[in-house]
Formats: C-alpha cells, sequence, structure tokens
C-alpha cells in the first residue's frame, strides 16, 4: 500500500498528539506532518503537494476562522482539508462544508471516531458528526455572500483572504509574485462580485461568515 501523507495543523501539541494517534492507528503506512500555526500550514501544503489530507483546526494564529479554508482552497485545489474544531454547531459545520471542505471533525470526538472520519474522508467521502443534520443556511445575506464567495476565481479569493489579514497591494503583489496593477484588477473584480464599494466593506462581509463562531 502506498504512503499517504497527512498533515496535521492546529496549534495545541496536545491536540495535534490526539490526531497523530489516530491517524498511527490507521491501517498502511502513514507520513504525518505537523504544523503549529497557519503559516506552517501553508508551507508545509506547499511543501507536499502530493499530500492526501489536512486536518486543519478552525482557530490557528495567523488567520480569522473560515479565511484559513477559503485561502487554503484557493491555493492547493486538489488538497481535501477536514476542519477541527471545539465549536461544532450545525451553522459552523454546514458553512465549512459550502466553503470547500471535505469534512468535519469536533475536538469533542473520541479517537476511533476521528480515525473513522478520517479514512472517510481518504476513501472519497465528506465526513461530519453523527449528530450534525445538514439544512439550509438560516441567514439569508450570508447565503449570499457564500454564493458570491464562490463566483470568485481562486486567485482573487487569496487577494481577499489576504485583504482580510491587512495587506496593502503592494504587499500581497510581492506574496503572489504578480505586479502591484494586477492585484488591483482583482480588487476592483472582487468588489464586483461581493456588491460592495471599499476593500474594508469586503473585508467586513468576509467576517460575517465567522459571527456563527463567536455567537
Amino acid at each position: 500500500m502506498q504512503e499517504q501523507t497527512i498533515i496535521i495543523a492546529d496549534d495545541h501539541p496536545l491536540f495535534r498528539d490526539a490526531l497523530r494517534q489516530a491517524v498511527i492507528g490507521m491501517e498502511g503506512r502513514q507520513a504525518i506532518v505537523e504544523a503549529g500555526d497557519f503559516a506552517a500550514a501553508r508551507r508545509a501544503a506547499g511543501a507536499h503537494a502530493d499530500a492526501d489530507l489536512m486536518l486543519l483546526d478552525l482557530a490557528m494564529p495567523g488567520v480569522s476562522g473560515f479565511s484559513g479554508l477559503m485561502a487554503l482552497r484557493a491555493e492547493f485545489a486538489s488538497l481535501p482539508i477536514v476542519i477541527v474544531s471545539a465549536t461544532d454547531d450545525a451553522t459552523t459545520i454546514r458553512r465549512a462544508l459550502e466553503l470547500g471542505a471535505s469534512g468535519f471533525i469536533s475536538k469533542s470526538s473520541g479517537i476511533d471516531d476521528i480515525r473513522r472520519s478520517i479514512q472517510t474522508v481518504l476513501a472519497g467521502d465528506i465526513a461530519t458528526p453523527e449528530s450534525y443534520r445538514d439544512g439550509q443556511e438560516q441567514d439569508p445575506d450570508v447565503a449570499d455572500l457564500i454564493h458570491r464567495l464562490h463566483t470568485l476565481t481562486p486567485q482573487q479569493s487569496r487577494v481577499l483572504t489576504m485583504l482580510a489579514e491587512g495587506l496593502l497591494n503592494k504587499q500581497i503583489a510581492y506574496e503572489l509574485g504578480v505586479s502591484e496593477a494586477t492585484i488591483k484588477a482583482h480588487v476592483s473584480a472582487i468588489l464586483l462580485k461581493l456588491n460592495v464599494d471599499s476593500r474594508t466593506q469586503a473585508v467586513i462581509q468576509l467576517g460575517k461568515i465567522n459571527m456563527a463562531m463567536v455567537a
């Protein structure tokens, strides 16, 4: 059986160890890469282009809420990402899935449940807690926003998440290796697609998706 590469991205060493134990207990051979903050998670994904799965804490240092998921989905479209979070209400789970997560693991889950969820996603299916019941987004504004976010290109999604981090056009251009004029064009397209007039309003819109996590 071919070795599977799994990235564990969580800032709590004890929970990283719990996830590691869940992975080690699976059949076959696994190579585990660990990351303690979002920047390290991003580097790990870039360094392991053939990774089979990332387990991503929703509350990672260096990024706000779902912005991390969006950024990684935009940059590493082929990498399945499972969100791991102590915030496991139905709204948070649904929004994670709508924004591209391949599954959701509650931090209250036992090792066996975590292992089964990982195996489910590796098999190509979506993993959610047994108690989760799918439903419609209760906030029509958020539902519309998520629809609009899906119209962004991968590069526009990356630019939007970098705007949310407070980066200037010049800094984003440097990070992405493109001209500042290209970033300005992306920002204009983002504002148009999100139906807002300024970068600040775009960032505020993005923040609305995270409201359920702190409510």
